[in-house]
């Protein structure tokens, strides 16, 4: 790979394009799925026998994915290189008894996904997606992509504290969309959802829907050096690790020591127990079973573990210029500085020194530019899928991802350069 590298706009253009065809962790796998496939990758069932044959493999189950690519001459105790991240971003979701109301006002009644900031979702105008659940067992994907929902603010003249003191909103009381007028009828909006998927009310039984933002992502700036979107937290790194296995997976075999995997989990805003969260037995299940096809014991096993590393991918916090006094002193993140290495002594994060030199090496090797992230020591850390999955799996793990402003609002903002740059580390890392 070239020791110079250079912006490509139409890596960041294909993410704005990833972002508005996953307005839900089930969209999101999907749509990655779909890119793998075009780089001949194929869709194994958990529930069949797998082989140990050469080329890219996936999994679906939920809103999480695992993909790898097991090149000729691969042994049973290949380490692998693993890229993880989640598909899942904090927002409002829909309750069972959806349909609430009054004053001649139809609302939708939702719960507070996450750890959103919930008045990023007033005014707003708001789609609605996800998937149905049909009585076979099997689901359907919707996505009504058009101004449906709308969370109003109280006017000002009835709340003349909202500017001097800071609004204040109450989740279950002020949350709750509204999305027409009239008597409120039960099972009103999943008939009207399931129809917009074409499917039979009578045949739904469950959903799992989340309103979204309908604005598209764009670029921002004098230059248009930035990019607003929603969800980039954390589709930006899903979209760039789909496109580096995808590249590595070209690659002549002979070059790839390890196993490139992709391994994207939901529900990481909630704390990633569930059986499609970073903390359940997925990706554990997924490497065995890899090793095993390939005719692998429990020793093969041990050593593949052992030699591997993860990096968990993940957006982090950009140095924000009306707030400076939040952030580290002497660690300034910048936006369109490259990749940040996310660092915390109590293990929020889960790199070590020796995490932090293997992360090096694969910018060193992209010719990409990185930066150190450690919070302010006034302040509470966050955390991501990294010291679950080094715990879980003992696999070593390395904290790394994108400074972006705004996190957990409905739009957020990072540097139009920094997605390219994130995935050609990415690239570097798994090819080893």
């Amino acid at each position: 790979m070239s020791s110079s590298l250079r912006f490509d706009r139409g890596h960041t253009d294909d993410l704005m394009a990833f972002l508005m065809a996953a307005p839900s962790p089930y969209h999101a796998v999907a749509a990655a799925a779909a890119r793998l496939e075009k780089a001949g990758f194929r869709q194994v069932e958990e529930t069949e026998a797998w082989d140990g044959s050469v080329g890219g493999k996936y999994v679906l189950r939920g809103g999480a994915i695992v993909a790898w690519y097991v090149p000729e001459g691969a042994g049973a105790h290949t380490p692998f290189r693993i890229v993880g991240a989640h598909t899942d971003s904090p927002n409002l979701r829909v309750k069972p008894l959806p349909d609430t109301g009054a004053y001649g006002w139809r609302q939708v009644a939702v719960e507070v996904y996450g750890g959103t900031l919930l008045n990023t979702w007033l005014d707003r105008d708001l789609g609605l997606a996800g998937r149905l659940s049909l009585r076979d067992g099997t689901h359907r994907l919707v996505n009504i992509d058009r101004p449906l929902l709308r969370v109003p603010q109280l006017a000002v003249h009835l709340d003349r504290s909202a500017n001097p003191e800071g609004l204040k909103l109450d989740r279950q009381k002020h949350m709750q969309p509204i999305w027409g007028l009239g008597e409120v009828e039960e099972g009103d909006l999943i008939r009207f959802v399931a129809e917009a998927a074409d499917v039979d009310p009578a045949e739904v039984t469950g959903w799992d829907l989340m309103p979204h933002a309908v604005e598209a992502p764009a670029y921002l700036g004098r230059d248009r050096e930035l990019v607003a979107g929603p969800r980039m937290d954390n589709l930006l790194s899903v979209h760039a690790a789909t496109a580096a296995l995808a590249a590595v997976s070209a690659q002549p075999d002979a070059e790839l020591p390890y196993i490139p995997v992709l391994a994207a989990f939901d529900h990481e805003e909630n704390g990633s127990q569930s059986d499609t969260g970073a903390d359940g037995p997925l990706l554990g299940t997924v490497l065995e079973r890899s090793v095993f096809a390939r005719g692998g014991s429990y020793e093969d096993r041990a050593r593949a573990f052992a030699g591997s590393v993860c990096l968990s991918s993940d957006t982090g916090h950009a140095i924000h210029p009306n707030y400076a006094e939040r952030h580290d002193p002497t660690h300034h993140p910048v936006v369109n500085g490259g990749p940040i290495l996310k660092v915390n002594v109590n293990m929020r994060y889960a790199t070590d020194g020796g995490g932090r030199a293997v992360y090096a090496a694969a910018c060193e090797k992209a010719g990409v530019p990185w930066q150190t992230f450690v919070s302010n020591n006034s302040m509470p850390c966050g955390t991501t899928i990294g010291p679950i999955t080094a715990a879980r799996h003992g696999i070593r793990t390395v904290d790394i991802g994108v400074a972006i402003l705004s996190m957990h609002s409905a739009r957020e903002l990072c540097g139009a350069d920094d997605p390219y740059l994130l995935a050609n580390s990415l690239t570097a890392f798994l090819a080893g």
